[in-house]
């Protein structure tokens, strides 16, 4: 009963046996195998757009060098006030930025309001030498409370950068399961809506360690390979997260992985709604899920196994919690069973 974090779920067996296939033979490096430039087409053709993309190995590089490759001296990058690149990422977004900020903008269910949006930037007016300079606004997708932007609400977000001639990075380390619980298409989600870069995560849904930065206006992305190099994230034998990405978009995989995991995240969100020994903290859609249980319930829920983490109480929800309660994040993955979504239930019913 392993709901800690999706992180902990191992690589899909095809995922693997890719992997395995590429082990093999000689292949030219630094990303310019055929296999690298044959995903790079693929992703072309997930977003029904010309785009440049470049391979990294974990999320936090991808959206570092994300707004490392916009930022200016005296930089501003907006974010929401939980959100993973002010939360844990231990700096690395300023470290690789050269010390821009990082600037916490409020709004309900994990999501950026744009009305606070607006009134960020405006604290820092252009020509404003002692405030600094705005250079981007990054929005989680899905949130890290397991909400999701809607399309519209994306589309706000975007018109408000727009209107500052700022550009729009996307955190999707989940961003499969987002995209599922919306039933949208990537092209919908992203520059549709008004996404300039894109963080796109595989490492928690199937892959071994497989991430990609994805820029929708490929001229925006001119000093991304010396940034990437200077960052350490110029894999030489690259095509090995190639292989892993070849594997997860074929035959529509990577959409069905997100779709189980979202699937047992609904089984638990039901079971909960039914428990007397615990509640749902808040409604969410995606493969993440915040329940107040009793301290008692999750004591023997760990004693049985069952691997969780408790979660700090988010600011806008201070009464959540009663006497003898605590809440806890459950994530679901690819590998989550039936019998594990029933078993945690059980324990928690007493």
């Amino acid at each position: 009963m392993f709901f800690a974090s999706d992180n902990w779920a191992g690589a899909h067996p095809l995922i693997a046996e890719r992997l395995f296939q590429e082990s093999g033979g000689f292949a030219s490096a630094y990303g310019t195998s055929d296999l690298d430039r044959k995903v790079e087409d693929h992703f072309r053709d997930v977003f029904q757009h010309d785009v440049a993309v470049f391979f990294v190995g974990t999320g936090t590089a991808a959206n570092s060098l994300a707004l490392a490759s916009v930022t200016r001296p005296g930089g501003i990058s907006f974010c929401h006030d939980e959100a993973h690149v002010m939360a844990d990422e231990c700096g690395a977004p300023e470290f690789f930025s050269g010390a821009a900020r990082l600037v916490a903008v409020g709004g309900a269910h994990g999501k950026i309001d744009p009305t606070d949006l607006k009134a960020k930037i405006g604290r820092f007016p252009p020509g404003a030498v002692h405030q600094g300079q705005p250079t981007a606004v990054t929005i989680t997708q899905a949130s890290e409370i397991g909400t999701v932007y809607s399309l519209d609400e994306i589309e706000a977000i975007a018109e408000i950068t727009r209107a500052h001639n700022l550009p729009l990075h996307m955190d999707g380390a989940r961003f499969a399961n987002a995209l599922v619980s919306l039933d949208a298409t990537p092209a919908d989600m992203t520059w549709k809506r008004g996404v300039d870069i894109l963080s796109f995560g595989g490492t928690k849904n199937g892959c071994w360690c497989a991430e990609a930065l994805v820029f929708f206006k490929p001229e925006m992305a001119r000093e991304m390979p010396f940034l990437r190099k200077r960052s350490a994230q110029l894999f030489s034998k690259s095509r090995f997260i190639a292989a892993q990405f070849d594997a997860y978009f074929k035959g529509g995989l990577w959409l069905d992985l997100a779709r189980h995991a979202n699937g047992m995240a609904d089984e638990l969100r039901a079971g909960l709604s039914a428990s007397n020994r615990a509640r749902l903290a808040w409604d969410t859609v995606s493969n993440e899920v915040f329940a107040v249980v009793t301290k008692d319930a999750a004591k023997t829920a760990e004693e049985r196994g069952a691997k969780f983490y408790d979660w700090p109480v988010p600011a806008e929800t201070p009464d959540l919690l009663g006497d003898n309660e605590m809440l806890i994040r459950l994530v679901t993955s690819f590998a989550t069973s039936k019998d594990d979504v029933d078993g945690l239930l059980a324990c928690l019913a007493g």
